[in-house]
C-alpha cells in the first residue's frame, strides 16, 4: 500500500424524493439551517461534517446515501482501491472550485466516495 493520506468521512449525501420535506426534516434533526439551498442540493455543515441532500439521485443516480472519504490524493487512492478490488463507478470530476470527487463500488457493490478539495 502506498501513502495517500485519508481524512475521514466528511461527506454523506442522501437522495430524497421531495427536497423541502427532507430539508425541514434535516433542520430539525442538526438544529441548523442549510449552508446551501438551491434546487438540485441542500448541504449542512455541522459538527466538522457535511451532510448533502440530492434530489432524485442527482445526476450520480444515487439510490442510498453516499459516505465520501476525504483523501489528499484522489486519484491515488482511487488507484489503490481499484488494486484491491474495487470497481470504478463515477470517474474523478470536478463539482465546484477546487473539489473533486468519484465514487467507487466495493466486492459487494456499496458504494464509496471520494473526496479531494485541490
Amino acid at each position: 500500500m502506498t501513502d495517500s493520506s485519508i481524512e475521514g468521512i466528511k461527506t454523506v449525501l442522501h437522495p430524497v424524493t421531495d427536497l423541502a420535506a427532507a430539508k425541514k426534516v434535516y433542520a430539525t434533526l442538526l438544529g441548523i439551517e442549510p449552508q446551501a439551498d438551491s434546487p438540485y442540493y441542500v448541504g449542512f455543515d455541522v459538527a466538522g461534517q457535511h451532510i448533502g441532500l440530492v434530489p432524485a439521485g442527482g445526476p450520480q443516480s444515487l439510490a442510498g446515501p453516499v459516505a465520501y472519504w476525504h483523501v489528499a490524493d484522489l486519484d491515488g487512492k482511487l488507484a489503490e482501491v481499484v488494486a484491491a478490488g474495487g470497481t470504478v463507478q463515477e470517474e474523478p470530476h470536478k463539482v465546484g472550485p477546487g473539489r473533486r470527487v468519484a465514487t467507487f463500488t466495493d466486492p459487494d457493490g456499496n458504494v464509496l466516495g471520494l473526496l479531494e478539495d485541490e
